[in-house]
């Protein structure tokens, strides 16, 4: 009796031991991923991540708000968002180089500071203005005979085109710089943090336009504009902070090379040196002749100003060298022909939606699906790199946009199409719209645009509503329905299922740009690829000028899948000659 109620005892014991050692094992367990949490939440990535969060929130919101209170200032006219637009465009087009050089020539740390310093104090100062205006429209207008609103024009305008810039050289240097550098020159978590960036920025493109439109419809646009404002200082704040910590705990940051020193490959030729291949070709040296004496001389004997004109424009022409040198220079080119289209989530193809009866709120939940998609290709872009390689990956991605598109070309000859290529002919008049000309009357879904084209300097306010990236005027009546929906449904799915390609694609074409490129000239490169971006956005704005009426929208669709053929056509190229590059010989 005793011996057992020993053993039940011990038993006890026992059992308590083992449930006092699983206890312990799941604290240590507990104690570990607690831990592990930590140190990622202070680790680079993540500060990364919240820091790029919170610019791309703020770019988003200040894009969005910035084009409707152009619209509110000016009235009817869409003259200031066609003025600003011109604008950001040109500047960046002119000056992507020399945002680049300087991102190369300074600290990362100093560039990363100011940057982000000189575009949120730049839309912080334009959003004081606005509110000024708003607050006193109409004292403003009889100041100079209205001459100081066009000066409050002229502000707005050019702050808001100095944070573009400054986002620019931010974003080259974050993203196609920092980020490199932090993932220690490693191919998978390079690809993996390129992913979270852009699942970043298409979920703040879908929630931040909507957002400050809420605050802007259920309160003013003062309100709006001091909701900006404010979230551009705490966001300063976070920012720098972050970015600051960043620096410090990788400090291979702080290690960056000049130009003239060549020992600094890219990140191709630093993986071909670990597997014993030969490097890939990124460039040569330029030259060091006699004429560089010569040169130097007549430079000096020219003014200071022309001195420094004549520096910005060989700066200029330096940089669009290097972007040709490149090995990789012909999927930069294929990226940027990609922008020359209008199928997309913009204000012409949601217009041109809005013109064939689709309501504002149907339009934000494709644009919502839309973003879902784009998510579902950034995963799908880590997953091909990991099975089949970053070439074959653009490959794959390619051949899947180009075969998603083909549903837009559908659209344009299926039942409910407002395709009429007469409206093109020079016989087109106001006449012949009147009576419908030869071809018989007008589909009934559209409509001519109101107005005089003679537009008052100062024209009276008008309210509007906005859906996400599209502004909607109030006079303008809404589409009536189409005779056939066939045609807008096959347009919408073709554009929103190929988004996974497309941003598989982009995903691809950038981390083939941060490899390839070595670490001296990522800044200028990056630079004249924005520029290259913004000159073909330019071209399909042309295109939308020459070809204004819904009718024509049909004809703007298969120019776009030209040049996307055209795009990606050239990373073919650049595919076939990678792959017998790296070929063994045989």
């Amino acid at each position: 009796m005793s011996s057992r109620s020993e053993l039940a005892r011990c038993g006890r014991v026992t059992v308590e031991f083992e449930i006092e050692e699983a206890r312990e094992a799941r604290d240590r367990k507990a104690r570990s991923i607690s831990g592990s949490a930590l140190i990622y939440l202070r680790g680079p990535k993540f500060l990364i991540y919240v820091s790029g969060a919170l610019s791309m929130w703020g770019d988003r919101m200040w894009h969005f708000a910035i084009s409707v209170f152009l619209i509110e200032l000016y009235g009817h006219n869409l003259l200031l968002t066609a003025v600003f637009g011109l604008v950001v465009a040109g500047s960046v087009l002119l000056l992507g180089a020399l945002i680049g050089d300087w991102v190369d020539r300074n600290p990362r740390n100093k560039v990363a500071h100011a940057s982000l310093f000189i575009q949120n104090i730049s839309v912080t100062m334009c959003s004081i203005v606005l509110m000024l205006v708003f607050s006193n429209k109409q004292w403003i207008e009889r100041v100079w005979d209205g001459w100081l609103t066009v000066v409050c024009y002229t502000v707005v305008i050019i702050l808001a085109d100095v944070a573009n810039l400054a986002s620019t050289a931010l974003t080259i240097a974050i993203q196609r710089d920092w980020i490199v550098v932090i993932t220690g020159y490693n191919r998978g978590h390079l690809a993996g943090m390129n992913a979270t960036m852009r699942r970043i920025d298409q979920v703040t493109n879908i929630l931040a336009p909507l957002a400050v439109g809420q605050v802007m419809t259920l309160a003013s646009n003062v309100v709006g504009c001091g909701f900006i404002l404010g979230w551009n200082l705490v966001s300063l704040i976070v920012e720098f902070i972050f970015l600051s910590r960043v620096y410090r705990i990788v400090p291979a940051l702080s290690l960056k090379p000049t130009a003239e020193e060549s020992q600094d490959p890219s990140l191709e030729e630093k993986t071909a040196k670990k597997q014993g291949a030969p490097p890939v070709p990124g460039g040569s040296e330029l030259p060091e002749g006699s004429c560089e004496g010569s040169r130097e001389r007549g430079a000096a004997a020219l003014p200071l100003c022309l001195q420094r004109l004549r520096g910005l424009i060989g700066t200029c022409r330096d940089g669009w060298r290097a972007y040709y040198r490149q090995p990789v220079f012909l999927t930069g080119m294929g990226l940027a022909f990609l922008y020359t289209t209008v199928l997309g989530f913009d204000c012409i193809t949601t217009g041109y939606a809005y013109t064939q009866g689709i309501s504002g709120s149907l339009l934000s939940l494709l644009m919502g699906v839309s973003a879902i998609a784009g998510l579902m290709g950034t995963v799908i872009f880590t997953k091909l790199r990991r099975l089949y390689g970053l070439v074959t990956t653009g490959v794959i991605s390619s051949c899947l946009h180009l075969g998603c598109l083909m549903l837009c070309v559908v659209s344009v000859f299926a039942p409910g199409s407002p395709l009429d290529l007469s409206l093109l002919g020079p016989s087109t008049g106001a006449n012949s719209s009147a009576t419908g000309g030869p071809s018989g009357p007008r589909p009934k879904h559209t409509y001519p645009l109101q107005g005089s084209s003679n537009q008052p300097l100062l024209p009276d306010r008008s309210s509007i509503h906005w859906t996400n990236n599209t502004v909607l005027l109030e006079n303008v009546p809404s589409g009536t329905a189409p005779e056939s929906y066939t045609s807008i449904i096959l347009l919408f799915l073709g554009v929103i299922t190929a988004r996974i390609g497309l941003w598989s694609f982009d995903l691809t074409v950038t981390q083939l740009l941060q490899e390839s490129i070595c670490e001296s000239e990522r800044g200028v490169v990056n630079g004249v690829q924005s520029s290259m971006n913004y000159l073909m956005d330019l071209l399909h704005f042309v295109m939308v000028i020459s070809a204004p009426q819904p009718q024509h929208f049909g004809v703007l669709v298969l120019v776009s899948v030209l040049f996307i053929t055209t795009g990606h056509t050239m990373y073919f190229v650049y595919a076939r000659k990678a792959r017998r590059r790296h070929a063994p010989d045989t």
